[in-house]
């Protein structure tokens, strides 16, 4: 554990309904850290939920307890490489995850995630929770 982490969407979603291995593992993070691209899967999901309203109240909260990394140049300079190196291989991944994963390696931080995919991705660092 380098104490420094991006969470990835299923790892927010599992921390709003309260994953016991999500908030022991927290505990011990150092720093914690989102992608604009998580916050937009996020409200994605909220606007296909029957609760709106609670889960738009639950994502506020969570925005402004949290840091969230935009995506910029750079970004985007790590998302094209990733993306190549993956289409070369003949092994993409769903496009978002292009983008966390470029956001993880631009702050040089430890991607945690439930998605296997992310193994694709030589230079990745990368836990399960």
């Amino acid at each position: 554990m380098n104490g420094k982490y991006l969470l990835d969407t299923n790892i927010v979603i599992a921390l709003f309904t309260q994953d016991l291995i999500v908030q022991q593992n927290l505990a011990k993070a150092r720093t914690t850290f989102v992608s604009t691209i998580t916050i937009g899967e996020l409200y994605y999901g909220m606007q296909k939920s029957k609760q709106k309203k609670s889960n738009q109240q639950r994502i506020e909260e969570f925005i402004a307890h949290n840091v969230v990394l935009p995506c910029d140049i750079d970004t985007a300079q790590y998302y094209g490489q990733i993306k190549h190196l993956l289409r070369e291989k003949g092994q993409p991944i769903p496009e978002g995850d292009l983008w966390i994963a470029a956001t993880a390696q631009q702050y040089q931080l430890t991607l945690v995630s439930r998605d296997k995919h992310f193994t694709k991705i030589e230079g990745l660092t990368l836990e399960r929770w």
